[in-house]
């Protein structure tokens, strides 16, 4: 990594001083544990992700959590850092940033009541609604070997070659859970009174200081609103970070939310740069750098929150597995290029909570950099038709162009998108946006043929000599079969949310998976911008956030406004509606619905639809649902009648996306599939 010259983004681009540490720019790649320790060679693909991101210009980066005793890992996979055998081992990581000119630091996480393991050890026997595992309280005794324990993991990562570490104080960990009085009953030095509370993460950032020196980098992350009821006041959190300033900390990183918060925190519904105001409070009070973290994901939104002063640094964990080169875009006049992490949590955050290997949904190569490492240019370079500019269609025709391949995109509609088109209109989902503009510029830089309104036939198609065709002609929405389906106040999910259809004040929406949430979501009106104070200032008032921070736990009590329309979710299966939506976004969408009052139906029939209403039965009994307007959301089906006609005709085309399987609306599998087939030509 070299220094970069400021030009666009003066701060964010320039040194920082950090204990006795010159960073290169204010980038942080925070912790995020990948779980590659899933798949094989998994120290060798660890290497390879974090030089991936230093080669690329990011200063400081920070692993995902290592607990200083087996007792402290998330769970019975989680990797822990306590002997010298387990340092050894980590040391091609290290040496693979420092080759690039980075610096990382190792995270130490104790994961307190919420380990996932047979007995957590925690605070106290509190347990959190996120973990219901039996808890069991540590004693005196055991906490000061808790504080010898981390000592003696920061130890070990100067062993394996760290630059320093990071002492995870947030989110609802351990430290944070002795912090707080709302799981700190205590009575004896580490409970009672804040200084006390306070004790086990100020001793440990002391005695690390004192072990280390002062060429070791020891940052600390606080928790600088932690948005559960009996959380920290303000003045609770300021005396903290004065506490581990004092005792050696050279960082103050921030942490937003306890996991088991009921308010969201980095998902796509939270708007840009929406924790500043907490940000803010600790900068204010410390003499060491402070990082800003949660929902940056542009160059322009750090840089101003630099600028405003209200941090010295910005982390950014999903930002740089969706591009690692985020930062040497920016420096180089290239941010248009920079592909934007959405928040959409589905192949990070949600990969984490199923035990699955993390990747990014707009970039399947993060983690995979082993599977990729030779990613060069074909042998021979190919004409290649694809046919559909939807996710799969748009991520193949760049993969090709990028293999060196002369490409062609035919794209039926006055757009690029496809079904992304849809999911950028449901509120809160603007940010697909994003990944639509990206892979519109990275068209034109790779010189990608583009052809909109464009429906070639087979014949058309065989005609122009192509290397290979692949058809990702996407799906339709599946329509049942009952009586009145075709009825004038019946429409689709498609019509709805492309504008050619309009729902009235009474709607049923008939499907309750993802796309059928989606358009609850989108009728029931609740929509604020991506971005700026008029946006965190209407997320605050809906979700209850006390910017003041006078309130414990920085909570408030949360607007009630009526929804736009009366809304009504109906499913065939006895399920729970729901049940497929994402692991850490799906609650947020189940609890505005059942905010704004809509009621779901489980297990019923659709009889018919008539000009009285639809008419359905559930448990044997007949309902008339008097609503205006009946949205279907039953599936999809695969629009590939082009591909069985080029296969008839003996041309081998390929399948990719919705077009080869049609199961919901799944743009991971789509962009991953168009990618893997265009790694192969």
């Amino acid at each position: 990594m070299t220094l970069c010259t400021p030009t666009r983004y003066p701060i964010l681009l320039s040194p920082l001083r950090a204990g006795t540490h010159l960073l290169g720019n204010r980038v942080l790649m925070g912790a995020m544990h990948m779980q590659l320790e899933l798949l094989d060679r998994h120290t060798e693909r660890l290497a390879l992700f974090y030089a991936a991101r230093a080669r690329e210009g990011v200063s400081l980066m920070v692993t995902g959590g290592f607990a200083p005793h087996p007792d402290g890992r998330m769970d019975e996979s989680a990797p822990v850092l306590a002997s010298p055998i387990d340092a050894e081992k980590l040391k091609p990581i290290t040496a693979a940033v420092h080759r690039e000119g980075g610096k990382i630091l190792l995270q130490i996480l104790h994961a307190g009541r919420y380990a996932r393991i047979a007995r957590p050890v925690g605070a106290s026997e509190r347990p959190s609604r996120i973990n219901r595992r039996p808890l069991r309280a540590l004693d005196t005794r055991e906490v000061w070997g808790t504080v010898e324990g981390f000592v003696r993991c920061a130890e070990l990562a100067r062993a394996a070659g760290f630059d320093g570490v990071e002492i995870m104080g947030s989110e609802g960990y351990l430290l944070n859970q002795f912090t707080s009085e709302r799981t700190n009953p205590r009575s004896d030095v580490f409970g009672g009174s804040m200084e006390n509370r306070h004790r086990l993460p100020v001793e440990i950032v002391r005695r690390i200081r004192a072990a280390l020196g002062p060429d070791f980098l020891v940052m600390y992350r606080i928790s600088a609103v932690d948005l559960v009821e009996d959380g920290a006041s303000r003045t609770e959190t300021v005396q903290l970070a004065q506490a581990v300033e004092s005792v050696g900390a050279d960082i103050l990183n921030t942490g937003i939310g306890w996991h088991e918060s009921l308010i969201p925190t980095i998902m796509y519904a939270v708007p840009r740069g929406a924790w500043r105001f907490a940000v803010a409070a600790i900068k204010g009070v410390v003499g060491i750098p402070v990082v800003a973290s949660n929902r940056i994901n542009t160059p322009e939104v750090a840089e101003q929150i630099l600028a405003e002063g209200v941090a010295d640094m910005i982390s950014m964990a999903r930002p740089l597995l969706a591009d690692p080169a985020f930062v040497s875009k920016a420096a180089a006049g290239r941010a248009d290029e920079i592909n934007t992490c959405i928040a959409c949590n589905q192949a990070c955050l949600d990969y984490i909570f199923k035990g699955k290997p993390v990747t990014c949904l707009v970039n399947p190569r993060a983690g995979r950099e082993l599977d990729y490492a030779e990613w060069h240019a074909s042998r021979r370079r190919q004409r290649i038709a694809i046919v559909g500019g939807g996710g799969a269609g748009m991520s193949c025709a760049v993969t090709a162009a990028e293999r060196g391949h002369d490409v062609t995109l035919y794209e039926a509609s006055k757009r690029l998108g496809g079904q992304l088109n849809y999911a950028k209109a449901v509120p809160g989902k603007q940010e697909f946006r994003e990944l639509l503009r990206y892979f519109a510029r990275r068209f034109d830089v790779l010189g990608v043929d583009l052809r909109l309104q464009a429906s070639p036939t087979d014949e058309e198609l065989a005609a122009q000599d192509y290397d290979q065709i692949v058809v990702a002609t996407g799906v339709r929405p599946r329509i049942p079969d009952f009586p009145g389906v075709s009825h004038p106040k019946v429409i689709t999910y498609a019509d709805l949310l492309d504008g050619k259809a309009q729902a009235g004040r009474r709607v049923a929406v008939i499907g309750s998976g993802g796309i059928g949430f989606d358009v609850a979501e989108f009728l029931l009106g609740q929509q604020w911008p991506a971005e700026g104070d008029q946006a965190i200032r209407q997320f605050q008032a809906y979700w209850g956030v006390d910017p003041s921070l006078r309130a414990k736990g920085g909570l408030a009590t949360p607007l009630s406004a009526a929804p736009a329309r009366q809304v009504i979710m109906l499913q065939r299966r006895l399920e729970k509606p729901g049940r497929t939506l994402g692991l850490t976004t799906g609650w947020v969408l189940k609890g505005n619905l059942q905010r704004a009052g809509v009621e779901f139906v489980a297990g019923c029939t659709y009889e018919r639809m008539d000009d009285a209403g639809l008419h359905v039965r559930v448990e044997g009994n007949l309902r008339c649902l008097e609503v205006d307007t009946v949205v279907i959301c039953a599936g999809q089906e695969p629009v590939n009648d082009l591909y069985h006609a080029l296969i008839a005709r003996g041309f081998p085309a390929h399948l990719i996306g919705g077009a080869h399987t049609a199961a919901e609306i799944d743009a991971l599998r789509a962009i991953s599939s168009g990618m893997r087939l265009a790694m192969s030509f």
